[in-house]
């Protein structure tokens, strides 16, 4: 979720992905307390993360009722945007305010690893814990005891309106990152201006979610947890909702920075070069927040609303920085922002054409992750 910054110099020619985070290895001191506080630092960290996360989807689901928008635009509006923001800032502080062209492209490296991380990773991740949710329940099944509904492995996910629903945010989201690497090959004198439309995209998109309403389903207060910060009250205050959004968002966004701080030092630790650091885990780090979300919320068995995190999240990801980066930087890409961008586009294709034939399963969403694995195999001939 959020991004700290790489120390280039004029003349490097350090990949844009990799410019994701901060690749400053701590100083070497003898003993071990170094490594350890790392690894400490790093569990506490996500266990905060994940409870932070589960405070904000409780909050978001009520100002959503507060703000009378469908269930549906939580996901995709409002949690995706709270979660998003943070990077979309430090995108804006990246491009405008990097000395150099090639500080200015870690803004482009976010904008493209962003998306990757989203639709692979996250969705991955999402359709793993479905699986797994259905293993248990068929587990108690065997036992006599009840179990929660979970799709099965072989049943699509959701009806045949929820997949038109995934389907169009797909749909969406496909051209406009089509359009934003087709950028990255090419110049001209007006491309900076072609920043605006990706703006004007995500407030079409927007207007498009908020307008969209409830889709017929109730939304009434029974159906919603009670507020963490008032439990007993069947109808919080709207000043606690405000006050339990806006405190974990700032929580996640100081422990993401963090934890991504933290890898960048177990990294070579591990073993792993700093370029491999920053194109394969940071990614996967600074969307934590996201896929954490969708965690809690299958967990809960709010599936509807943890695809709709993702995709929703998706677009922001796919607009703004982007535009961001189009007005401020020369947008020019290398092989890795190229390769990024390529795996991308293969994996929403994949997921588009299997939730247009209805045929999104637990099991085929889980596949989602195998792109980032080809993300990873694919990198090795480019770095080398």
């Amino acid at each position: 979720m959020s991004t700290t910054y790489i120390s280039v110099s004029a003349g490097s020619k350090l990949p844009p992905l990799l410019a994701l985070v901060v690749l400053e290895p701590p100083p070497v001191r003898e003993g071990r307390t170094i490594p350890v506080i790392h690894f400490v630092l790093l569990i506490v960290c996500a266990v905060a993360i994940y409870l932070s996360c589960e405070w904000f989807v409780n909050a978001v689901e009520w100002l959503g009722q507060r703000l009378n928008v469908g269930k549906m635009a939580v996901g995709t509006i409002l949690a995706a945007f709270g979660t998003a923001l943070p990077e979309s800032v430090v995108t804006l502080v990246a491009v405008t305010t990097g000395a150099t062209d090639e500080a200015k492209n870690i803004g482009v490296g976010a904008a493209m690893g962003g998306p990757l991380a989203l639709a692979t990773v996250a969705y991955g991740v999402t359709g793993a814990m479905l699986l797994l949710k259905h293993r248990k329940a068929r587990a108690l099944v065997l036992v006599g005891a009840d179990a929660p509904d979970s799709p099965a492995d072989a049943e699509a996910l959701g009806d045949e309106k929820d997949m038109r629903r995934l389907a169009k945010d797909q749909t969406w989201f496909l051209p406009i990152f089509v359009v934003k690497v087709v950028l990255g090959l090419v110049a001209f004198a007006f491309k900076p201006a072609l920043g605006l439309l990706f703006f004007a995209a995500y407030a079409v998109y927007f207007w498009r979610e908020i307008r969209g309403g409830s889709d017929g389903e109730e939304e009434d207060e029974e159906g919603l947890e009670p507020l963490k910060l008032q439990p007993k009250a069947a109808s919080p205050a709207t000043w606690a909702v405000t006050v339990q959004t806006l405190a974990t968002l700032v929580v996640i966004f100081f422990a993401s920075q963090l934890f991504v701080k933290q890898l960048d030092a177990i990294g070579p630790m591990l073993g792993l070069s700093a370029t491999v650091t920053a194109l394969l885990l940071s990614p996967i780090a600074t969307e934590l927040p996201e896929i954490m979300n969708a965690i809690i919320w299958v967990r809960q068995g709010k599936t509807k609303l943890a695809l709709a995190n993702i995709s929703g999240a998706m677009m922001i990801q796919a607009t703004v920085p982007s535009g961001l980066g189009l007005l401020f930087t020369k947008w020019k890409f290398d092989g890795a922002l190229l390769w990024s961008g390529a795996i991308t586009m293969a994996a929403i294709v994949y997921l588009l054409l299997t939730m247009r034939a209805h045929k999104l399963t637990p099991a085929r969403l889980a596949v989602a992750a195998l792109f980032y694995v080809a993300f990873a195999l694919g990198l090795v001939p480019i770095l080398a």
